[in-house]
């Protein structure tokens, strides 16, 4: 029989103090960046930029990760939110990225993460049955045969009626039968901060609000870089044998900083997704449209659907690119195409815009690569990665780290991370079935234990403990196990919880990246923005005036972005971020 106590004794991982990333870690980090020379320095906390972090620490290196802003406060929080093979990559005959991909899918799946990624199945709705079904199904098979089926059910062909039955959000006249196929899913922004949580477990030091100003040089090679502490101006020289720049859509304006010519170019490509309440699609199943640019996904997102996306260069604010009335017309009218109740405006909860770091080759026929990743030794002691897909962020990592190698004396042990879980996985499923009982010991419904436990997995007892020895309130529970006002998937201790272990520093982080309030609420955060604040506040050292600082620029984010969503006259995220300045101290930016 399973007792109280064993409940609550389940492996965190390699080191559980070290995957702590507070105010007490961040306020020595920067004198660790100061005192020590690192074997590896990775400039980017985006999910590339983690996992080569976390490549090279369990390779045995010593490792810094320095990001500018937030962990993933870039592309790596606004993707499709999907570990997927990339079913149309196979008609333009990428078979050995959709091979990669598949792999790195499973991977996720079963061992890597399975508290973080979860199957997702999607109908592939057919209109032409003689010639579609024989042809989509062909590439499904190949799908299934690539990935080996290990994680997910292999596709199944439906009829009209079926398909109808699956997804009655359908239009009777808009298929003559379908396909339904799975692939993973997985909340972007938590996967790339536990996995630089678990970089940080192994060894690495991992400092946001860290920019780089400068980059050290010795004779003609690069021996580091000198940083600015965002938060406070501090300054810092950081002594490393190699540094790896990956910072996406930054690639260049890191280059440049660097004084030497990279070996590739990178253009950012816009992605907008609209989240919708789930009522709003009856649907049991996500859907793949096929547009005539690209593709277009219906995604399940807990009580929501994520809809997108678009495909638009960019050339505007890196830091903030903004969706536009036309970007979500585009999204409406393509779907509204096929479903038998049109989605209108007033049913859009949130919206939110990414950069696609596309490699843009200096040739025509280079520019063919824009969908893989490139690495390249762009000068001695200094290395860079861009291109790829959030799917194969782990193996893009070991790649850069593989390139590194040539910079650091004596042999480099080869990449182990297809063996090591992320913080929170292990003990997960264990947790799962112990939900009940778990409920039971803190007061919470089953359902709400499995929500957390899909969030923070075997990491779920820290989160608990915070509101140990609480006063209690009038329902005899801690106030930190209370839903947070305007929100009510989440509970006060989460916001708690992300700034003293997972390096939230602002508003924003907490409710943009650590939880999802700002994309998942129709206020998009506003009625939850004062009473986070509040209680992060006497941890982080605000004053009565920080807090209300942080309020009103959360506010004003929104505000302003709410208006480039609806003013067809004010495209531009200049406008944007000139509305609603930066809530952190200097405006963040890769180039001094």
């Amino acid at each position: 029989m399973t007792s109280t106590a064993s409940v609550a004794s389940v492996p965190n991982g390699p080191n559980s103090s070290g995957a702590r990333l507070g105010p007490a870690e961040r306020a020595v980090s920067l004198a660790r960046l100061s005192a020590e020379e690192f074997d590896v320095v990775v400039i980017g906390g985006g999910v590339v930029g983690a996992g080569a972090a976390l490549d090279a620490v369990t390779r045995g290196l010593s490792v810094a990760l320095i990001e500018a802003r937030d962990l993933a406060s870039g592309t790596s929080s606004r993707s499709s939110k999907l570990f997927h093979g990339g079913l149309r990559y196979l008609e333009m005959f990428e078979f050995g990225l959709v091979r990669e991909a598949l792999r790195e899918r499973d991977l996720m799946l079963t061992k890597i993460c399975p508290h973080l990624a979860k199957p997702v199945s999607f109908l592939y709705p057919l209109s032409k049955p003689l010639i579609e079904r024989p042809y989509v199904a062909a590439g499904l098979i190949l799908y299934d045969t690539m990935g080996g089926a290990r994680s997910v059910p292999r596709h199944k062909h439906l009829t009209r009626a079926g398909a109808l039955r699956m997804v009655p959000a359908l239009k009777k006249d808009a298929l003559v039968g379908g396909i339904r196929y799975y692939d993973g899913e997985v909340d972007d922004a938590r996967h790339t901060m536990m996995v630089a949580r678990t970089a940080a477990a192994y060894g690495a030091v991992v400092r946001t609000s860290t920019q780089v100003v400068e980059f050290v040089k010795e004779a003609d090679r690069v021996a580091g870089v000198n940083v600015r502490d965002v938060e406070t101006g501090d300054q810092a020289t950081v002594r490393a044998k190699v540094v790896i720049n990956a910072t996406g859509v930054w690639t260049d304006e890191i280059q440049r900083l660097s004084g030497g010519r990279g070996r590739f170019k990178v253009r950012a490509s816009k992605g907008v997704h609209l989240v919708v309440p789930r009522d709003k699609i009856p649907s049991e199943s996500g859907i793949i449209l096929k547009t005539e640019k690209s593709v277009l996904f219906v995604i399940p997102w807990k009580s929501h659907w994520i809809v997108g996306t678009t495909d638009t260069d960019w050339d505007l604010d890196l830091a903030h690119p903004a969706a536009t009335k036309a970007d979500i017309d585009y999204i409406l009218d393509h779907v509204n195409a096929v479903l038998a109740v049109p989605l209108t405006s007033q049913d859009i909860e949130g919206v939110y815009a990414g950069l696609r770091p596309l490699l843009a080759g200096e040739s025509e026929q280079s520019s063919k690569l824009s969908r893989e990743h490139a690495v390249a030794r762009v000068a001695p002691g200094l290395i860079a990665i861009a291109g790829g897909k959030y799917t194969t962020y782990r193996v893009m990592g070991a790649d850069a780290v593989e390139a590194a190698a040539e910079d650091l004396p004596g042999r480099v042990n080869p990449s182990c991370t297809a063996e090591i879980p992320l913080v929170g996985a292990n003990g997960y499923q264990a947790l799962v079935n112990q939900a009940d009982r778990l409920g039971a010991q803190h007061g919470l419904h089953p359902y709400r234990i499995r929500h957390l436990l899909d969030r923070y997995g075997s990491r779920i007892h820290e989160l608990l403990a915070l509101a140990d020895g609480d006063e209690p309130g009038a329902d005899g529970k801690s106030p930190l196990l209370q839903p947070i006002p305007g929100a009510p998937s989440y509970l006060m201790a989460e916001a708690l919880y992300a700034v003293t272990h997972e390096a939230a520093l602002h508003l924003e982080d907490v409710l943009a990246r650590r939880t999802r309030i700002s994309i998942e609420t129709e206020h998009r955060g506003t009625e939850s923005a004062q009473a986070v604040a509040e209680l992060i506040a006497p941890v982080l050292g605000w004053s009565p005036a920080d807090t209300e600082v942080e309020i009103a620029g959360y506010i004003a984010r929104v505000d302003a972005e709410r208006r480039s969503q609806t003013e067809p006259d004010d495209p531009s995220a200049e406008q944007v971020r000139l509305r609603a300045p930066e809530v952190r101290q200097l405006l963040v930016s890769p180039v001094a």
